[in-house]
């Protein structure tokens, strides 16, 4: 039996605004309230249900993003203008710089609630 993810919950201090920020990085639309998440649906079918975070502390996450390569300069222009510092690697140590793995382009930056976001125009070799 195959199985595939369908959605994931991201923890929010403000759900609204947090998938507001990535559906706008990724060029997506933000979906209708579902009981109390704030769906972005990603290509593949699966949906990102943003939650206001009820626990004493939010734990980052990391989401990776496989974009196309022809999108990739245009979400880094999103990212900049949203005043927001891309890095090459995911221990932020090389801001304002991309990555070139595995024949790809790849970018890392924080979103409002300091998950660590990645784009990728490749993905990962394993």
């Amino acid at each position: 039996m195959a199985a595939e993810l369908n959605h994931t919950v991201v923890h929010a201090e403000d759900k609204q605004a947090s998938a507001e920020f990535i559906a706008d990085i990724l060029g997506l639309e933000v979906g209708a309230p579902f009981g109390p998440f704030i769906p972005v649906d990603v290509a593949n079918g699966v949906t990102l249900d943003y939650y206001t975070n009820v626990g004493p502390t939010l734990v980052s996450q990391h989401y990776a993003f496989l974009v196309p390569d022809e999108e990739f300069d245009t979400m880094i222009g999103r990212i900049k203008a949203a005043g927001v510092t891309y890095y090459a690697d995911p221990n932020h140590t090389e801001p304002g710089r991309i990555n070139r793995l595995f024949g790809g382009r790849g970018a890392y930056f924080e979103d409002p609630n300091g998950h660590n976001m990645e784009i990728i125009t490749r993905p990962y070799s394993r």
